[in-house]
């Protein structure tokens, strides 16, 4: 599952299934081919389905999925050019969406309006986990001030 990040349009390229409802859209997806790094698989994945490249592959989560026995990895890619366009069959719309969008989104949501002009994955589902931590970080249009966390994270894992 990949979330491509436009760090300086502060946005991220969403798809859309052609079974899905006209608003629903979510994080790209793809699987890794035997023998391939998944960097690579994400970059082709990426290009695949929507004709754009990607670099700064950064791995944020995993998740199960029973069906059909599958662990999906969560990826985060930096957009690195060429136009958002659907690439294969797998797809019926990619675009751009801005962080305005998303917070409207998830405020639809909450509300429950039927209405919504974006609807995206349910909250457990990796590929809206990826949303909401982009949304939860700084706007990328102001300048980041750094810090240290000396706080242990619950998973023993290292957090940014």
């Amino acid at each position: 599952i990949m979330l491509v990040v436009d760090t300086p349009g502060d946005r991220v390229l969403l798809g859309r299934q052609p079974s899905w409802p006209a608003t629903r859209y979510s994080a790209l997806a793809g699987f890794v081919e035997p023998g391939e790094a998944l960097e690579a698989a994400v970059a082709r994945e990426v290009f695949e389905e929507s004709c754009v490249h990607v670099s700064g592959f950064r791995y944020v989560a995993s998740q199960p999925w029973p069906f059909p026995g599958s662990l999906m990895l969560g990826f985060e890619a930096e957009w690195a050019g060429g136009e958002a366009a659907v690439g294969d069959d797998e797809l019926e719309d990619v675009r751009w969406f801005t962080r305005e969008e998303l917070h409207g989104a998830v405020q639809a949501e909450r509300e429950r309006r039927i209405d919504a002009p974006l609807l995206l994955p349910p909250p457990l589902a990796i590929a809206r986990q990826l949303v909401d931590r982009w949304l939860a970080r700084p706007n990328s249009r102001r300048p980041r001030t750094g810090g240290r966390c000396d706080r242990p994270s619950p998973s023993g894992w290292p957090e940014e």
